[in-house]
């Protein structure tokens, strides 16, 4: 956001004009619009009240007052690969450190001819360079500026080399990156990112968004949107959480080092993963029965109950007859499970002896495993 030159826009894509619940009006395409009426954005969840049909085109030009830029005053500008099924269709721009950004900024400076089909005057694209924010180690301050240099970027639509220049700046600006600018400069990109964000929308100047990853389309052909329900999360994201993970992965040996890059790179990235459902077959939540356990994270939690499972049920399937152990359990009224004189929710069994089969998951094992759920099953199950 300290970065911004300008709006992006697609000349030739189609948005709405739309009132939301705090008395503002919101620009974005129909998908995008969809999914923050699900989201609580609209004053009637699910349903949005278009105030007016606009092409990118008609929005060219246009003067704005983005936050925590250093230019007073930026412009919308044009940008022919923005697409209408992925974001809101809005897009800012910070060519210092995005190399899309910076091509497209040096295509819309370089060639006249397409200001002047869009309208675009010298003065809202000329006088706007990138402005350094982050600091890369061996990149320098203005990453997306080196990375189309070296790869010899001709264009915004020169994909190839694009993809090489992204790859050089993205996850190394991430992790590596130090901010340069505002009241978390010194701080590295990826913790100041978060805490960025919490000062924007707790200002009101942003809000939170989310829309599927990748289009989503049901049976009956309708595309899916995210919506705000009650649900539980996990929360992947705590420091302690990752770091034990982190020393277990250190003594996992992996076929392939590629295998062992994953886990590690997917433990970065994950955080808050919803965990529950109301549909559908699977085990119950616990502590809130209306619930079931998401499939992914229910998928998870046979391969630690296998390791004693023996011991509960003896071999036998529906667990009427008491294992080794010589425990039985059961559900009382309440919902908790009850175990000898322990009445306590959850962790019961640990009270009834199971604690002594925990040297089950000390022994060696090797699994043959497809490496795609890496970052799935895999990376969950561990934690």
């Amino acid at each position: 956001m300290y970065g911004q030159t300008n709006c992006w826009l697609h000349p030739d894509i189609n948005y709405i004009a739309f009132p939301v619940k705090t008395g503002e009006v919101f620009i974005s395409t129909t998908r995008a619009a969809l999914n923050m009426a699900y989201q609580d954005f609209t004053s009637e969840y699910g349903k949005t009240q278009v105030l007016l049909h606009l092409k990118g085109e008609e929005l060219m030009g246009v003067a704005l007052k983005a936050p925590l830029t250093s230019y007073d005053v930026i412009y919308t500008l044009p940008m022919l690969t923005i697409k209408e099924d992925k974001g809101t269709g809005v897009v800012t721009s910070v060519p210092s450190d995005a190399p899309d950004d910076y091509a497209a900024l040096r295509d819309v400076q370089k060639k006249k001819a397409l200001r002047d089909k869009f309208g675009i005057t010298n003065e809202m694209v000329l006088p706007y360079k990138p402005v350094p924010i982050i600091d890369i180690p061996g990149i320098g301050n203005l990453s997306a500026v080196t990375a189309c240099d070296q790869f010899k970027v001709s264009s915004q639509n020169d994909k190839s080399q694009l993809e090489k220049a992204k790859e050089m700046t993205y996850l190394k600006g991430f992790y590596e990156g130090v901010l340069l600018v505002g009241p978390h400069s010194g701080k590295k990109v990826q913790e100041a990112k978060k805490l960025i964000q919490g000062d924007m929308v707790a200002s009101g100047e942003a809000v939170l968004y989310q829309e599927p990853e990748r289009s989503v389309t049901t049976r009956s052909g309708d595309q899916c949107v995210v919506a705000l329900t009650n649900q539980w999360y996990l929360d992947y994201g705590e420091p302690g959480w990752k770091e034990t993970v982190r020393n277990v992965l250190k003594g996992v040996r992996t076929y392939a080092e590629e295998v062992n890059n994953n886990f590690l790179t997917t433990l970065d990235w994950l955080h808050e993963h919803a965990c529950s459902r109301v549909f559908g077959l699977g085990t119950l939540i616990p502590w809130d029965p209306k619930f079931m356990i998401e499939s992914l994270s229910d998928s998870t939690i046979y391969m630690s109950y296998y390791t004693v499972a023996y011991l509960l049920q003896g071999g036998v399937v529906n667990g009427s007859t008491p294992g080794p152990l010589g425990n039985t359990s059961r559900a009382d009224d309440s919902g908790h499970t009850k175990c000898g004189d322990t009445h306590q929710p959850c962790l019961v069994l640990l009270d009834c002896g199971i604690a002594t089969s925990l040297t089950h998951f000390d022994l060696l094992q090797m699994r043959a495993l497809f490496t795609a759920i890496v970052k799935g099953d895999l990376i969950i199950m561990l934690m």
